[in-house]
C-alpha cells in the first residue's frame, strides 16, 4: 500500500519528469536533468521554505523575549517551555518549519535513488511514461562528460557535505550566539545540538552521499546551493540590528 502510494506520488513523476528533461536537453545530459528537476522542485517547495526561512527570522526577533522567559522561570523547565511556545504561538511563529522543510526532501532523494539503482535509467520503462512524455532518442549518463550517474562520486559527497555545513552555518548564524531555539534547552543540550547540526550532519550526509548513486549527491549539491542563495538574499538576517526604540 505504502509502495504504490510512494511510486505513484513520487517515483513516477521524478522518472517521467527526469526522461521529459533529458529528452529536451540537446546533450541528452542526465546530470544536467537531475540539476534543473531540483530547481524546479525546489521551485515547488518554495513557499514552504520561505516560511522555514521566516520563522529564524521571526525567532531571531523574539529572542529577547525568550531569554526573558527562561530567567524567569530558571528551575521549571516545563514552564519554560510552555511560556516560550506560548510566545510562538501568540507571534504566530513556528519553531519546526526547517524541519519539515528538511523531511520533504527525503523521499525525492529516495525516490531518485530507486530510479538509478533500479534500473530505470538509462534504459527507459517505457510503461511508466505518462502519455505526453517520448522516450528520448538518446540517454547520455555522463554528467559533463566526466560522472556517470549511476555511479559513485567523492566530489559529489564532499560538495554536498561542504554546501550542508556552509547552509547550516548561515542558517544557524555564527556559534556562541543562542537563538531562540536553543534557549529552550539547556546550555549543554544546546551546545550538543549545535555542534552536532553544524559538523556532525555535514560528515553523515557526506558519508552516504559517497555510498548511493551520483545522482542523489547531485541533488543534494543543488538544492543546498539553492537554498544558500535564498539565505543570501534574506540578508538582512546577517546584519546587525538597528533599533528604532529611544
Amino acid at each position: 500500500m505504502i509502495g504504490s502510494i510512494f511510486t505513484a506520488i513520487i517515483y513516477n513523476p521524478l522518472y517521467n519528469g527526469l526522461v521529459y528533461l533529458v529528452g529536451i536537453i540537446p546533450t541528452h545530459d542526465v546530470g544536467i536533468a537531475v540539476i534543473l528537476l531540483t530547481v524546479v522542485v525546489r521551485v515547488i517547495v518554495y513557499p514552504l521554505s520561505r516560511r522555514a526561512v521566516q520563522a529564524q527570522l521571526d525567532m531571531k526577533e523574539v529572542a529577547p523575549e525568550v531569554t526573558e522567559i527562561r530567567n524567569k522561570y530558571k528551575n521549571d523547565k516545563q514552564g519554560e517551555s510552555k511560556a516560550i511556545f506560548a510566545l510562538y504561538k501568540e507571534r504566530n511563529i513556528h519553531p519546526f518549519a526547517s524541519f519539515l522543510l528538511v523531511l520533504v526532501q527525503f523521499p525525492v532523494l529516495i525516490g531518485l535513488y530507486w530510479v538509478f539503482s533500479r534500473g530505470g535509467l538509462p534504459v527507459i520503462s517505457v510503461a511508466r511514461l505518462y502519455s505526453f512524455v517520448h522516450a528520448p532518442a538518446a540517454i547520455n549518463m555522463e554528467f559533463l562528460g566526466i560522472q556517470n550517474m549511476a555511479g559513485h562520486s567523492i566530489v559529489l559527497a564532499v560538495l554536498a557535505a561542504a554546501t550542508q555545513f556552509i547552509y547550516t552555518r548561515l542558517s544557524m548564524g555564527p556559534r556562541g550566539v543562542k537563538t531562540a531555539t536553543e534557549a529552550s534547552f539547556s546550555d549543554d543540550m544546546a551546545k550538543s545540538m549545535d555542534v552536532q547540526a553544524r559538523f556532525v550532519l555535514p560528515a553523515v550526509i557526506g558519508g552516504i552521499a559517497y555510498t548511493v548513486v551520483a545522482a542523489a549527491p547531485l541533488y543534494w549539491v543543488t538544492s543546498n546551493s539553492f537554498m544558500i542563495l535564498q539565505e543570501y538574499l534574506a540578508g538582512r538576517r546577517f546584519k546587525p540590528e538597528k533599533s528604532t526604540k529611544k
